[in-house]
């Protein structure tokens, strides 16, 4: 049985080696910057995040993400700048990203605000042989990879309001591809992907807020990928929604704001594939630390 699990992972990298590669995220709504460096010090206070996915609980080698950030907004200036760490686990494989993010931000009206961004990155990947079982010991095409460098610049902007907001970026512009052997055979190519992200507040009552939003992900080898997702905050205390990815999963989001500033959020996905006769689903939890000066008047936590 291992086996056959250990021969699905390898055909499943395959595919994640030239498809979609970026860390997958049922709550990609808080964190944003990830995907797109313009929302970098949007949210107007120092801003600490800290997420951990288990993806796919009890099948063998299946990806575990774990990401922190920091952000915030250059006081008295129209920049943000933040700092980001994904650590991205899948079978055999290990990759980690450092990021660096600048935004800057003009009005263009009473209301609405827009945001440039500029992702400077650095991947560190590798790769261990000794985690599958190999038949052949001396296929050439199976070395394994040790911390291998890969830098990277990506870019975005950011359209939003306290109500509404829209982006479109591009984290990683730049097409990389690592080798295992003297003839040039990739096992992992990071691929261009775009981002199309939204979403809209709507106060249905003084106590109750209403978000419906979506993340479009396109890259060149694979289908789009839609994330639809609805959010109910209650007393701008407690959060619960649900999602959709497309042909993929149907989710599950809950979410409380402890403190004025401590936002604690959970996830859990159910797979809609052939996947799910293999796994339990998969379990995203994450933390929103922000830290506000006295001077700071909060009325009520912005739901994005």
């Amino acid at each position: 049985m291992r086996t056959k699990i250990n021969l699905f992972i390898c055909l499943l990298l395959g595919f994640v080696g030239f498809a979609q590669q970026d860390a997958q995220y049922t709550q990609y709504m808080y964190n944003t910057a990830n995907v797109n460096p313009a929302y970098t010090g949007s949210r107007g206070v120092l801003s600490v995040f800290g997420l951990h996915r288990t993806q796919w609980v009890g099948l063998d080698g299946a990806p575990v993400t774990n990401t922190f950030a920091i952000s915030t907004p250059i006081e008295n200036t129209r920049l943000g700048v933040g700092l980001s760490f994904v650590n991205d686990r899948i079978g055999p494989t290990v990759e980690n990203k450092i990021s660096g993010d600048v935004s800057y931000t003009v009005p263009t009206s009473e209301t609405y605000k827009l945001s440039f961004g500029i992702k400077g990155s650095v991947n560190l990947f590798s790769f261990d042989r000794n985690l599958l079982n190999i038949y052949n010991t001396s296929d050439v095409n199976l070395q394994s990879i040790d911390n291998d460098l890969r830098p990277n610049v990506g870019a975005g902007l950011y359209l939003h309001s306290d109500k509404t907001y829209i982006g479109l970026s591009v984290p990683n512009f730049l097409q990389t591809t690592i080798y295992t052997n003297l003839n040039d055979r990739a096992i992992y190519m990071e691929r261009m992907h775009a981002y199309l992200i939204g979403g809209h507040v709507f106060d249905l009552s003084s106590s109750v807020k209403f978000k419906p939003s979506f993340l479009l992900k396109g890259v060149q080898g694979a289908p789009l990928q839609l994330d639809l997702s609805g959010n109910f905050m209650f007393n701008d205390k407690f959060v619960l929604g649900a999602a959709w990815r497309w042909s993929a999963a149907v989710s599950a989001m809950a979410g409380f704001q402890a403190t004025p500033g401590l936002y604690i959020g959970y996830g859990y996905d159910l797979e809609t594939t052939k996947l799910a006769d293999y796994n339990s689903g998969s379990h995203e939890i994450f933390l929103r630390f922000e830290l506000f000066k006295r001077t700071d008047r909060i009325i009520s936590p912005r739901f994005f």
